[in-house]
């Protein structure tokens, strides 16, 4: 059944990424009145045709990419090499160099549009679960509990303004920049004005890169009852299921969520045992955290075992052009921490051991298959920006490669020589080769096979 997913899932997810890389190069092509004369998903031996009126529409052996063969490209001979005369009028070649950039871009482009029109219209349909603005746990000594914050207090405002979730408090401790904050709190003795000044802190991002924030030192009130659990990992293993209420971590009662997450990302590694409750029973669980790899030797590694909170409360959904709006706010956060985790894997700042090829795609496509198609939905957007990056390096035989072509071109006043361009599209298909042989060891080394 696993590998079932694996191959069912992977085949949808690339299948629609090469199909609307490839589309965003031929509908361009088209409205810019160049002939195509082959539109393939996949390269080499051609096992399905179908023959338009004046382009053949192909299903390919070697699954892993496609290609949009116009007219009066000869260059690539994995598109099939030289054909016979055309009309000058319909020829790539023949365009102005704009035009042919603009198509040439609107492969990798359409890869950014899709992520972002993934995650809008998850954003519409699936939603943001409401975090109702009450304090759950208060660190000792921080800003909240030297103001008079305390568990339990419902923040109604802060410097005015209504709060309605906890999304409202995070937007407006980031935004007052570590001013002093007005804070109007309904509690056990009624409501309270306070006065809280945030203090700087350092966090770590997906690449191990440190930015500042404001950390008002309080978190929400989540109740410890699991939500998802993700298929493979610690949690899962150890047979936690979706419903159980944590009761205690290694014998420490804990009454949120934050309390919880906080022992167990203090435990990569270390054996920890959950009492849960589970229905009328009550059970003791002993799961390891994962130890993940340090992205940086400035931020610590966290325990995660591989659990999602439960929410049961209202939801959020945005109308279409907030939707929209966030969708491209959320593709070009993602789109820089891509370039990011480039630079710093090119830099050796960043172990190589994260490039990942065919086989952890296939295992992460199903892994995220099982756990629903919301999950998949976001991994296909996640990949799909990693493919717009990818395509857009100045590497030859990819879409950055011939749009550095164009680069020089403008500069020259002409095109490169055909043998210039012949040796690069040599170099570049021997440097991508190499590429995916590595990625293909680190692959089988992550599973075990070396």
């Amino acid at each position: 059944m696993n590998v079932l997913y694996m191959i069912v899932s992977t085949v949808i997810v690339l299948g629609i990424l090469i199909l609307i890389h490839e589309w965003g190069h031929f509908i361009v092509a088209r409205l810019s009145g160049v002939g195509v004369e082959r539109f393939s998903i996949g390269f080499g031996k051609v096992l399905w045709r179908y023959r338009g009126k004046e382009t053949e529409y192909c299903l390919s052996a070697v699954p892993f990419g496609g290609y949009v063969k116009m007219m009066g490209d000869d260059e690539n001979p994995l598109e099939g090499g030289k054909t016979g005369v055309v009309d000058p009028a319909k020829a790539f070649n023949g365009k102005p160099l704009w035009i042919r950039f603009l198509i040439v871009f609107a492969g990798p482009g359409m890869n950014f549009v899709l992520a972002a029109v993934i995650l809008a219209v998850l954003a519409m349909v699936v939603g943001r679960a409401v975090i109702p603005p009450v304090v759950g746990s208060v660190a000792q000594s921080g800003p909240a509990a030297q103001g008079g914050l305390r568990s339990g207090d419902r923040i109604v405002s802060l410097n005015g303004h209504s709060v309605r979730d906890w999304g409202d408090v995070q937007s407006g401790v980031q935004a007052g920049r570590g001013q002093p904050m007005t804070v109007a709190v309904k509690g056990q003795e009624g409501e309270r004005q306070l006065t809280v000044t945030p203090v700087a802190t350092q966090v770590c991002d997906e690449v191990g890169d440190k930015h500042e924030v404001w950390d008002l030192g309080a978190q929400p009130f989540l109740a410890p009852v699991i939500g998802d659990v993700i298929p493979d990992l610690p949690a899962a293993k150890a047979g936690l299921r979706s419903g159980d209420r944590v009761l205690a971590v290694n014998g420490k009662p804990v009454s949120t969520w934050d309390e919880m997450a906080q022992t167990i990302h203090g435990r990569p590694g270390m054996p920890t045992r959950l009492d849960i409750r589970r229905g009328d029973a009550t059970l003791a669980v002993t799961v390891t955290p994962e130890a993940p790899k340090q992205v940086s030797a400035d931020c610590k590694a966290m325990g995660l075992i591989g659990i999602g909170q439960a929410f049961s409360g209202d939801v959020i959904r945005p109308n279409p052009a907030v939707a929209l709006w966030q969708g491209l706010k959320n593709t070009t956060h993602y789109t820089d921490i891509t370039l990011r985790a480039f630079y710093k894997l090119v830099a050796g700042r960043l172990d190589r051991s994260n490039i990942g090829g065919p086989i952890q795609i296939a295992m992460s496509a199903g892994q995220q298959a099982r756990q629903g198609v919301t999950s998949l939905a976001v991994f296909t957007a996640l990949i799909s920006v990693n493919l717009f990056v990818l395509n857009l390096l100045p590497v030859p035989m990819l879409d950055g490669g011939h749009l550095l072509f164009f680069c020089f071109e403008a500069v020259l006043g002409r095109p490169l020589s055909v043998r210039k361009r012949e040796v690069a599209q040599q170099v570049g298909f021997a440097l991508l080769m190499l590429l995916m042989v590595f990625a293909v060891y680190n692959d089988l080394k992550r599973i075990g096979l070396f």
